[in-house]
């Protein structure tokens, strides 16, 4: 029996999010597991969207902290309902973070602070060039050892790694919309080159996305 996938619906709070996101969480997990910090640290998520990742991941890392952030405020009550309904006690409040704001995140206490910021399904729906300002970003808010983790669906040096991923990136562009559709991994390298960070490594996903790893350069 085929899989009714719900109407493609970016918003945060949407069926479609809520379903893709439930594909991808355990894999994920799978990946945290293997490269989150052992010892007691700060773990930034950014575009949390709905809370759903960052809560169905805490519990599995007791001894560290994770940090929701979202530029849409109308997400936060639903974000905080689900940390009070779970009983996440190492989840904080979540934070307004707009990465075309530097305001929002270039505060000096916050300098070096994140041992960890990962950002989920975020590229496929946003602009490329919100890029620069997620590298900037992460440059200045990881420790000097961390990383960026970015998940999701890519091109590559313009071409597309599976048939399935460039019907995605059709589906996506027919819709109208500007800034939809799959973006390419080069640019992100590009992105993260001009803010001293750079790749340090691709891991293949389930469904044709992959887990990009930046650090400091």
């Amino acid at each position: 029996m085929t899989e009714e996938i719900p109407p493609l619906d970016p918003h945060p709070l949407s069926e479609y999010v809520a379903w893709a996101g439930g594909r991808n969480r355990d894999p994920l997990l799978g990946v945290l597991k293997d490269k989150l910090p052992k010892d007691p640290e700060r773990i930034l998520e950014m575009a949390s969207g709905s809370g759903m990742h960052i809560n169905y991941f805490a519990p599995h890392f007791s001894h560290l902290h994770f940090h929701p952030s979202e530029k849409d405020i109308e997400v936060f009550d639903n974000i905080k309902k689900l940390i009070r309904e779970q009983g996440n006690n190492n989840i904080a409040d979540p934070i307004h973070l707009d990465l075309t704001q530097p305001d929002t995140w270039f505060k000096p206490e916050s300098e070096n602070s994140f041992a960890v910021i990962f950002c989920i399904n975020i590229f496929q729906v946003a602009p490329i060039s919100i890029a620069d300002g997620m590298m900037k970003c992460a440059s200045h808010l990881l420790k000097d050892d961390g990383f960026l983790l970015i998940y999701g669906p890519f091109q590559e040096e313009g071409t597309f790694s599976t048939d399935s991923n460039k019907v995605f990136h059709e589906t996506l562009s027919s819709v109208g919309v500007s800034e939809w559709g799959l973006k390419d991994i080069a640019d992100l390298k590009k992105a993260a080159t001009d803010h001293g960070l750079e790749l340090k490594e691709k891991i293949d996903m389930p469904s044709n996305n992959f887990s990009l790893i930046f650090g400091k350069i």
